[in-house]
């Protein structure tokens, strides 16, 4: 009788494994079938100017699409991509996947999606979108809304730099040479500190932002005025080797270049606010160092024992602004601190107090 249950049972499960077998077959699911999803919002040709100004955790733009169908209950994937009018999603930047039928993007989160795809910051450019639809391991023809056209004024906080290569690399490399910073996105006023040590250039960025021989670059007109030329220029010979304060402006074609050493100086020095006391230039991490005993009181940072160039800082945060209003800096307690001035970003000049 065990023998008959266990024949019985045997071909139970034998029935229902390929009956499930043949469900699984008749359940396979063709993408072609599909019906692609429907973006409703925004609509073709709405208008997105993002603003620099504007609080970047605030809504931008959100995104969103009726479901698509793959004519049986499925889970299916969506992925929203971005990319330029007129390349047909040749190279798509994906800004999200996600199992849901919307994208709530920030001014932060579209205006980087948007540079991604490599608009010009405060360009004007038409930017397409669509919604591409998966279910998984079955990818092979994942299927495609229509996409719809949108216009988009991205931004940039980052500041246009130039390159200063030259015998101060040793080997005159601009990929890797040190960088003067523009005061604002489309300004042609740089400035930035750097060591040099006899002859070097500026050299500008190429379409991609890399720095390369090629790209248009700035020599001395050969007067050593602070005059510039793009074509038919000279070396600029930096003597004697130090840590300069460059000045460039390549629209006027009109550089300066003036040498400091810096110091400490402050009711919390030793010196009081009579004299510096001298920091110290180190290479391997381009900044001034000085280790001293200060008192709970102030300082600031001044070059060439002169009020003529001087930072402090306003808010206390570790940033400096120069001299002109810029308010005395706070030593927090009295005891023995080592002091670096950092000046190695352009435009973005910061220091530390450590207490040993």
């Amino acid at each position: 009788m065990k023998h008959i249950y266990k024949l019985i049972y045997f071909s139970c499960f034998t029935v229902l494994f390929w009956s499930c077998e043949d469900d699984m077959e008749k359940t396979q699911i063709n993408p072609e079938n599909g019906i692609g999803a429907v973006i409703n919002t925004p609509l073709n040709n709405d208008v997105f100017m993002l603003n620099i100004e504007e609080t970047s955790t605030n809504p931008a733009i959100t995104i969103s699409w009726e479901e698509a169908s793959y004519q049986t209950p499925v889970v299916i994937s969506y992925t929203v991509e971005f990319a330029p009018t007129g390349t047909d999603f040749a190279e798509p930047v994906n800004a999200t996947v996600t199992t849901n039928t919307f994208l709530a993007m920030t001014v932060s989160e579209f205006n980087a999606a948007v540079s991604d795809v490599g608009f010009v910051p405060f360009s004007e450019a038409s930017l397409d979108i669509r919604v591409k639809s998966d279910i998984g391991s079955q990818n092979e023809l994942p299927i495609y809304s229509e996409p719809i056209t949108v216009l988009v004024t991205p931004f940039t906080t980052e500041l246009p730099k130039i390159a200063v290569p030259g015998d101060h690399q040793g080997d005159w490399d601009p990929p890797t040479a040190p960088l003067l910073a523009a005061q604002e996105f489309g300004a042609t006023n740089y400035e930035g500190y750097v060591w040099l040590d006899g002859g070097h250039k500026f050299i500008a960025p190429d379409s991609s932002g890399a720095f390369e021989w090629g790209n248009t670059d700035w020599g001395d007109d050969g007067t050593n005025t602070g005059k510039l030329l793009e074509d038919g220029e000279v070396d600029i010979i930096a003597s004697p080797a130090g840590h300069y304060f460059i000045q460039v402006d390549t629209d006027a074609l009109t550089y300066s270049e003036t040498l400091y050493n810096w110091g400490l100086i402050g009711s919390a020095t030793p010196d009081n606010w009579d004299s510096d006391q001298d920091m110290t230039y180190d290479p391997a991490t381009e900044t001034w160092r000085i280790t001293l005993n200060l008192t709970a009181e102030e300082i600031k940072f001044r070059a060439n024992d002169a009020w003529d160039w001087a930072y402090g800082d306003n808010d206390a945060d570790g940033s400096l602004e120069s001299v002109a209003g810029s308010a005395n800096i706070a030593v927090p307690t009295a005891g023995n601190y080592t002091v670096v001035l950092d000046l190695s970003t352009p435009r973005a000049y910061t220091y530390t107090l450590t207490l040993n």
